[in-house]
């Protein structure tokens, strides 16, 4: 990730979590600051709402039918009828 601009600020967060975070940093051997950034920009990137329409399109929108292999096949419908709905 490259950082053309840097924002400081502050965040309250709980003791526990900053320890483990603290004890993460040290094992990966980045700043917490580099931490938190590669945290947010994962967490972010999770929700985004444009990319999260674009993986479920590119999952409902293909075109070829899904198929699971008779043998597959053959035990999801055996096992139907013993579900409870």
């Amino acid at each position: 990730m490259v950082i053309l601009n840097t924002m400081k600020t502050a965040i309250s967060i709980a003791d526990d979590l900053f320890a483990a975070a603290d004890r993460l940093a040290r094992r990966l051997g980045v700043s917490r600051s580099q931490l938190y950034r590669t945290a947010l920009a994962a967490y972010l990137e999770r929700h985004d709402e444009d990319e999260i329409t674009a993986r479920l399109d590119e999952v409902h929108g293909r075109t070829e039918p899904v198929t699971l292999g008779p043998a597959l096949d053959r035990l999801q419908r055996a096992s139907l009828p013993r579900e409870d709905w």
